[in-house]
């Protein structure tokens, strides 16, 4: 890893000297509710990333009918002058999560935040315009597609055993995109031959580095593995809020600047998946396992090699971590104007006490790529398409949603 783009790290974080709105309150409220510490998920870590662009529109639609500075997305919205924009927000961003995880404690959450509000007809409108910001954007999305059954065959022979775990994220191959014409926009080449000198390269590489028993790979290489093991918006939405946060930035703006990472976050997440599921690339440890029948002399087998934690449950190619991380820091990039950001800390529940420092969004999305090889889950190849498609789908989603009036 070049010196100039690692991140650094620290023990304990700093607190942010610049105040949060409406909108980081619910984002953060967002991710827990639907990222809640415990055994079982509310929602597919799959459809996480959709979760969160639908609280994010609708608090968008709300404060942007109230303050309108932005084309809405996907409905028309009535122009509520002299309305509570963190009533409109908060009720929609509660609205919407309540119907995705019924057995939260959002309503409450919601009771208290508004209690805060002084009554009065503009904290009453605010409450009309988000319910009706949260009903309209759940009903435009509730036949996308996202939430149909899993209907992946199993590749196998007749009377062969085949593996039966549920696979993940087969649901993108036919979908509705947020913004994207269609999944396959922005879709890659193939991977590598695996007769070629990059196969070689990549698969002896992650085989020495990646290995969970590996001696080459530096405690430091380790904890950055282990960092970004996390997946779903509770990888991103943190960090990306301190931004807001840092700059100041005023309610719409945030309203359209989360809306804008989150949507691109889900377009570039489905993107992958299909991406994933049309060239079917094995995983590290099938292909080092079997790596003397890719027909490459450069790649010798190991029966026993495993990465440092359990693969995703859907194929290698391309790297799905690269491409949100190229998609989210490009968004940034565009709507700040640079990739030299406010301090940031960045956490994850996979790295329990660690935290990273980052000034640079280029850092962030080299250690995401060098933390999925360290892995053992992604070969570079691999990573390198991935952020350069993200890199263009977070271009696409700035281009051609959320634009000024």
């Amino acid at each position: 890893m070049k010196a100039a783009t690692l991140l650094a790290f620290a023990l304990a974080a700093a607190p942010l000297t610049a105040s949060a709105n409406v909108i980081t309150d619910w984002d953060d409220i967002a991710v827990k509710t639907i990222q809640p510490a415990g055994p079982v998920p509310p929602i597919s870590v799959d459809l996480t990333f959709r979760a969160s662009a639908l609280v994010e529109i609708a608090m968008f639609n709300a404060v942007d009918c109230i303050e309108p500075k932005y084309q809405a997305y996907g409905m028309q919205v009535e122009p509520s002058p002299d309305t509570s924009q963190d009533a409109a927000a908060a009720t929609a961003a509660a609205n919407v999560l309540m119907k995705l995880v019924p057995n939260s404690n959002v309503k409450q959450q919601l009771a208290d935040y508004l209690a805060k509000i002084p009554d009065g007809p503009a904290k009453d409108r605010g409450v009309k315009v988000g319910e009706d910001a949260a009903a309209k954007t759940i009903k435009m999305r509730e036949k996308d597609g996202a939430t149909a059954r899993n209907a992946y065959r199993p590749i196998t022979e007749p009377g062969k055993y085949a593996i039966t775990a549920t696979t993940v994220g087969y649901w993108a191959t036919d979908a509705k995109p947020f913004v994207l014409k269609n999944v396959e926009q922005f879709r890659p080449g193939p991977p590598p031959d695996l007769k070629s000198d990059i196969w070689a390269r990549d698969y002896n590489e992650i085989k020495e580095i990646g290995e969970k028993y590996s001696a080459k790979r530096t405690p430091q290489q380790t904890e950055i593995a282990r960092l970004w093991l996390a997946a779903g918006p509770i990888a991103y939405n943190p960090w990306v809020r301190q931004i807001a946060i840092a700059k100041n930035m005023s309610v719409i703006d945030t309203a359209r600047f989360m809306a804008l990472v989150t949507i691109a976050e889900a377009d570039a997440l489905q993107s992958v998946y299909a991406a994933k599921w049309h060239y079917l690339f094995w995983r590290p440890m099938t292909a080092i396992r079997n790596g003397d029948i890719d027909g490459n002399d450069a790649t010798e087998r190991d029966p026993t090699w495993e990465p440092i934690d359990i693969t995703p449950l859907h194929p290698e190619y391309p790297c799905a971590h690269c491409i949100l991380s190229g998609a989210v820091t490009t968004v940034i990039q565009k709507v700040i104007g640079t990739n030299d950001i406010p301090e940031v800390l960045i956490s994850t529940p996979t790295a329990p006490g660690v935290v990273h420092k980052a000034t640079n969004l280029n850092a962030i999305a080299d250690e995401i790529a060098l933390a999925r090889i360290y892995a053992g889950f992604h070969y570079r190849n691999s990573t390198e398409v991935g952020r350069a498609m993200g890199q263009k789908i977070g271009e696409y989603v700035v281009a051609n949603t959320l634009q000024p009036m």
